[in-house]
């Protein structure tokens, strides 16, 4: 089966995702656009690695996977956000705003698509269910928390170049980070409350399974994101009214760690129970 592949595939194609969109918050015309250049060859490499991982899985299938054409129409849209974020990226030496800005939002535009058309692979209800509509929006929720807090890090490293750079910057993504955190902690609580409660049988079944055989797992992802999350944004939060970019740099450091194994823990309950949680 795939499907473990698939999930740790997928920290990496929403980490790209929420991190083109995340890009769009520090004002474009108040930073230099050095920032922008090496941020987004951050999150285009690490979408080419998930891109090319979902190639390899169809490929290369392992013994008892099912491929069936949802996967390629994912494919597809990873392909095309992909060429449009590498059009984004080359137009950032030149001064071609349209060209730019279309390609900015095509690329994040079907990044969410194939996101979206990704989660359908995971679900076990019908289409016509809750699993359709809480699914995308889970896995869209969880790239921007994995975006933004990464942006803030590279934002904060930007500090360290452009000395005179205004605060205002550092401040909305870190703002931006504790809305999508504050969503995530609230879509946990939702989710597992209406899938249990209003979800196809088979993932009722698989969220009574989860508090029943899987509690310490959910515990520790819980444990390390949203909440030792929100205490390290509470820190972050305290840094920047003293001002000191350097140690909030840092922090959002510490902040990107307990994400991201909070995400890998999420993953891994996808992989056991099938939920976006």
């Amino acid at each position: 089966m795939d499907v473990f592949a698939r999930c740790f595939l997928l920290v990496f194609a929403q980490l790209y995702v929420g991190g083109l969109l995340a890009m769009s918050v520090p004002p474009f015309h108040d930073i230099e656009r050095g920032f922008y250049k090496s941020t987004a060859s951050v999150y285009w490499g690490f979408g080419i690695l998930a891109f090319s991982g979902r190639c390899a899985l169809l490929i290369w299938p392992p013994i008892g996977a099912q491929v069936g054409p949802t996967a390629y129409v994912e494919l597809l849209f990873w392909f095309l956000s992909l060429t449009a974020c590498g059009v984004y990226l080359h137009s950032l030496w030149g001064d071609e705003f349209r060209r730019r800005a279309q390609a900015y939002v095509i690329a994040w535009m079907s990044g969410v698509a194939a996101l979206t058309v990704g989660a359908q692979l995971f679900r076990l209800g019908p289409f016509f269910s809750l699993e359709t509509v809480l699914y995308p929006i889970d896995f869209v929720a969880s790239a921007l928390v994995l975006g933004s807090v990464t942006t803030g890090m590279l934002l904060g490293h930007w500090y360290l170049i452009d000395r005179n750079l205004s605060l205002d910057p550092f401040l909305k993504i870190f703002r931006f980070f504790v809305g999508t955190l504050v969503v995530q902690a609230a879509l946990l609580i939702v989710t597992s409350a209406l899938l249990g409660l209003a979800g196809a049988g088979a993932s009722a079944a698989q969220v009574r399974q989860l508090f029943t055989e899987h509690t310490a797992l959910l515990a520790v992802r819980v444990l390390l994101s949203p909440v030792a999350t929100a205490a390290l944004a509470w820190m972050i939060w305290k840094t920047l009214q003293i001002p000191q970019t350097m140690a909030a740099t840092g922090l959002f450091y510490i902040a990107i760690l307990s994400v991201l194994v909070g995400e890998l823990m999420s993953r891994f309950i996808l992989f056991r129970t099938a939920l976006p949680l």
